[in-house]
C-alpha cells in the first residue's frame, strides 16, 4: 500500500538556515497559483477566440495586400505564441499544485534535496534546485 501524502507545511523541506514553511505560508502560495491558474485559464480563452476571428477574417480579407496579409499573419503568429506561453505557464502552474497536493512540493525533481523556500516564494513554480536549475541552463 502506497504511503500517504504528505500534504502539511512544516513536511516541506528547507534549505539549511531558513525557516519551516507555516501553513499560512503555503496557504498564500496555493491561493496565488489558483488565482494564476484562472487568469492563465481566461487568456487562454479570450486569445483562442481572438485566433478564431482572425482567422475566419482572412477569408473575408482575400483581397487585401501584400502588406495587410502580412501584417494580419503577424498577428495570428504573435497570437499563437502568447497562447502557447500561457498554456505553458498554466501546464507549471497546475503542476507546483498537484505537487502540494501529493506531498512533494519543494523537493528538486533531479536531485532529490531541498528546492528552498526562498526561491519557492519567489517562483513557486519552480521543479528544481539552484544548483540544478544552474546545471541545466549551462547545457
Amino acid at each position: 500500500m502506497p504511503a500517504a501524502p504528505r500534504s502539511g507545511a512544516a513536511d516541506i523541506p528547507v534549505r539549511s538556515g531558513e525557516e519551516p514553511w507555516t501553513d499560512a505560508e503555503l496557504a498564500q502560495v496555493r491561493k496565488e497559483l489558483e488565482g494564476e491558474a484562472i487568469g492563465l485559464r481566461a487568456d487562454i480563452d479570450r486569445v483562442t477566440s481572438q485566433i478564431a476571428e482572425r482567422l475566419s477574417d482572412s477569408v473575408v480579407d482575400a483581397g487585401d495586400d501584400q502588406a495587410d496579409a502580412g501584417a494580419k499573419a503577424y498577428e495570428r503568429e504573435h497570437d499563437f505564441a502568447l497562447t502557447q506561453n500561457a498554456r505553458d505557464l498554466l501546464d507549471q502552474t497546475e503542476r507546483a499544485l498537484g505537487r502540494i497536493d501529493a506531498g512533494t512540493y519543494g523537493v528538486c525533481e533531479s536531485c532529490g534535496k531541498a528546492i528552498g523556500k526562498a526561491r519557492l516564494l519567489a517562483f513557486p513554480r519552480a521543479i528544481l534546485c539552484v544548483e540544478c536549475k544552474q546545471r541545466e541552463e549551462r547545457r
